[in-house]
């Protein structure tokens, strides 16, 4: 069973940063790929970013492009979301998920393991 514990949301005002983090336990991290998601009130939960197991390859939603930046720290098993110039829409609730295969993936199925979401409000 592997655990993915988050932290770093919080309220923000519009064009501001936070970063997110995401610790995992319970199997070999350096061997799969990770991902974040995210879910706004009353829509449903959409890709964000994606990395490989070795942070060679990673995958963005446009929407986010050029303004997150995924990375990972396979001695801490640790996965990082840093978000700059942060809008109102990028409000809503973040996911880190543990993939099932090594590379990056921006589909949902190919994750085995959720966190438990952390808040981010971007104020305008």
């Amino acid at each position: 069973q592997v655990q993915l514990v988050e932290s770093g949301g919080g309220l923000v005002q519009a064009g501001g940063s936070l970063r997110f983090s995401c610790a995992a336990s319970g199997r070999t991290f350096s061997d799969y790929g990770m991902g974040w998601f995210r879910q706004a009130a009353g829509k449903e939960r959409e890709f964000v970013a994606a990395i490989s197991w070795n942070g060679y390859n990673k995958e963005y939603a446009d929407s986010v492009k050029g303004r997150f930046t995924i990375s990972r720290d396979n001695a801490k098993n640790t996965v990082y979301l840093q978000m700059n110039s942060l809008k109102p829409e990028d409000t809503a609730v973040y996911y880190c998920a543990a993939g099932r295969y090594s590379y990056a993936t921006n589909l949902p199925g190919n994750y085995d393991y959720w966190g438990q979401g952390t808040q981010v409000t971007v104020s305008s």
